[in-house]
């Protein structure tokens, strides 16, 4: 039922999922999203499509894209409860994940003292800063290394962490495997189980 927008099929699809997450990403907006964020999450999911080179991949992604964007809006919604501070340090976080991002630097940042933050951030997160941090990072890097070409060496160095073994010591707190057996296991398998699950479903 899609319109046609190229004589390529894989194209075709493309060009709809790329309008698709345009109109999430405003949609997103709208509903309190901040729009830097919603931007960056745009930007990395039109970067996807562009590595995609077959028609279930498109699907995958797409499934991938709308449940991502609609669990941080889930997630927004809750954070009503949320200091303004609190909502402050994570989108910072959030904007800057590709950065070296130090206690020291947030308390600077946000011209709050640094035992506060810390205790303020755990109390209503239920997580530290340190931990959050790290977290976001590793869930960037589990989709970079599913969707991308990108080695995790690489993935290591954008996100700046200290050395790669302390990437992969991390990367292993969090999953229980290295990046690289993450990636084994998961690329490109990750579309032939997803279209495995559809059939199932029909």
């Amino acid at each position: 039922g899609l319109g046609t927008l190229s004589n390529n099929p894989l194209r075709n699809l493309k060009y709809h999922l790329i309008i698709t997450i345009a109109l999430i990403t405003r949609f997103c907006i709208e509903g309190g999203m901040p729009t830097e964020a919603a931007y960056t999450l745009s930007d990395i999911y039109i970067q996807q499509v562009d590595v995609c080179t077959e028609v279930e991949e498109i699907v995958a992604l797409h499934k991938e894209a709308i449940f991502d964007f609609t669990e941080r809006m889930n997630k927004i919604k809750k954070r009503i409860g949320f200091s303004k501070t609190v909502i402050q340090v994570a989108d910072y976080i959030y904007n800057h994940l590709n950065e070296k991002i130090s206690l020291n630097l947030l308390a600077s940042e946000f011209k709050i003292n640094k035992s506060y933050l810390c205790e303020l951030f755990k109390k209503e997160t239920g997580i530290t800063i340190n931990n959050y941090i790290l977290k976001l990072k590793i869930d960037a890097a589990k989709k970079m290394l599913i969707y991308s070409d990108f080695t995790p060496i690489e993935i290591s160095n954008y996100f700046v962490f200290s050395s790669h073994s302390h990437f992969i010591s991390i990367f292993k707190k969090f999953t229980n495997m290295t990046p690289s057996e993450y990636k084994k296991k998961n690329y490109r398998n990750y579309f032939s189980q997803q279209n495995q699950k559809d059939i199932t479903l029909e």
